[in-house]
């Protein structure tokens, strides 16, 4: 039984985010991702002028004259949500943690993928694969999904993005839209990444936290590894430190974006202290450029 602290926490993000997918949304998921595909629909006549590539030579020797194949644009969609729930995601600096806004942007899909009447699906991983939720279709399955994203209690701590990938690919056989949600703050997962994006359409949502590239200077502060416990004691007040702090954090974000781009894999970076609709719109409207 949920309790109505709960139940009026998914019926805000409920209200908020179907606003955001009808208002400012409207149109741009559907230009961005139908029609990507095509699937069988009938047989006609040959007509002058028609590609001999689609003759059908089984029904034209059965028919004594040439039939060609018809196909439609595949309309319905499946889209998998693979949503990062290590440790880490309960951190923030700003307005809100890195946790919250991967579930708004959870609901911001789900509902996009709902009005166009596309199944979605939901994996919520750490170190293991805490949830699978198969695709469908509908409300509730779409209020479902946001549920585990806000509240599902994750046993793990540490993140493993390879073992969500390669989950995926199992459960998942038809060639899908992925999203993966997540501070991407794990190794080792290029190469399950590199192979999944050319079975799936991947979509990297980058979720930051200002406090994870800039160091305040306040003196000696003890640090605590959310994901593995681990605690240290930082000065600071070094400026030395604190520059190649924030250097090392780009270096590893540039990195990350170079691999990203060298196997052609789109995303999108969002940030805790800052609105996440005016970058996720921005990368709609980008990516429908490339399919008109």
């Amino acid at each position: 039984m949920l309790s109505s602290e709960i139940l009026k926490t998914i019926r805000r993000i409920e209200i908020t985010t179907g606003r955001l997918v009808t208002e400012v949304f409207a149109g741009q998921y559907e230009s961005v991702f139908k029609g990507r595909g095509m699937e069988f629909s009938e047989v006609r006549e040959y007509q002058p002028g028609d590609d001999v590539r689609l003759i059908d030579w089984n029904v034209t020797a059965r028919f004594g004259h040439p039939y060609i194949k018809k196909f439609v644009e595949e309309r319905e969609l499946t889209v998998m949500l693979l949503v990062d729930r290590s440790a880490s995601g309960m951190f923030g600096t700003a307005r809100r943690m890195k946790a919250e806004i991967a579930a708004e942007v959870c609901a911001v899909l789900a509902f996009s993928a709902m009005k166009n009447n596309d199944k979605v699906g939901l994996i919520l991983f750490t170190d293991s694969i805490e949830k699978y939720i198969p695709p469908k279709k509908g409300r509730t399955h779409a209020l479902r999904i946001i549920r585990e994203a806000l509240y599902g209690k994750p046993r793990g701590t540490g993140t493993d993005i390879s073992a969500a990938l390669k989950y995926l690919n199992d459960v998942v056989k038809k060639k899908c839209i992925v999203f993966v949600i997540s501070d991407f703050i794990d190794r080792d997962y290029e190469k399950m990444l590199r192979i999944t994006n050319k079975r799936h359409d991947m979509i990297a949502v980058e979720i930051a936290d200002p406090g994870e590239s800039r160091m305040p200077p306040a003196g000696l502060v003890s640090l605590q590894d959310a994901e593995t416990g681990k605690t240290a004691l930082v000065n600071t007040g070094d400026a030395a430190l604190r520059g190649s702090f924030e250097k090392e954090a780009l270096d590893r974000l540039n990195a990350r974006h170079r691999f990203f781009g060298s196997i052609n894999m789109d995303f999108v970076n969002l940030e805790t202290g800052s609105s996440y609709v005016k970058p996720l719109t921005a990368f709609f409207r980008k990516r429908a450029k490339r399919f008109r």
